[in-house]
């Protein structure tokens, strides 16, 4: 499995375009080096970039939850997947942001910030990421505590 950590960064172009991280850019798989899954994240003012085989496990765990008759379960799963679009990736590296996708995340100056997921990576402004990522008293308190939290004991043990 792909493992995308560290923060990288970047600027956009006139045009939107942006480099992947060539550190990022070698870890998608073969098959998924010219083109990713976009997704404006539903919490946070940034982009989630999927690899295609990433992206579609997502969409099948998600399909496994839902009932397919169920009015609500249908328009989430709308919803989740309209709000995704295929972005192809140059020959050079770059991916083309969208105006709309540029004003969504509050890219201003062209700064751009490129922060590993594991399984995929997100792109921020570079000043919203500061602005929202936690205190680094706060990272640790929260990373403790979850960190602490051991799996629930399967019923009957």
């Amino acid at each position: 499995m792909s493992t995308f950590i560290g923060k990288y960064d970047a600027k956009a172009d006139i045009k939107g375009r942006i480099f992947i991280p060539s550190n990022y850019r070698k870890l998608l798989p073969d098959g998924g080096k010219e083109r990713v899954v976009l997704q404006k994240d539903a919490e946070n003012d940034c982009l989630i970039i999927y690899p295609e085989h990433v992206w579609n496990v997502k969409v099948d765990k998600l399909k496994s939850t839902l009932d397919e008759w169920n009015p609500v379960d249908q328009l989430l799963l709308m919803q989740f997947v309209s709000d995704a679009e295929w972005l192809d990736i140059d020959s050079q590296g770059r991916i083309l942001l969208s105006k709309k996708n540029q004003t969504l995340i509050g890219i201003e100056n062209s700064e751009v910030l490129f922060v590993g997921m594991i399984d995929r990576f997100a792109v921020w402004s570079k000043s919203r990421y500061e602005q929202n990522k936690m205190s680094p008293t706060d990272f640790a308190a929260l990373l403790k505590e979850r960190m602490m939290k051991r799996p629930l004991a399967p019923k009957g043990e």
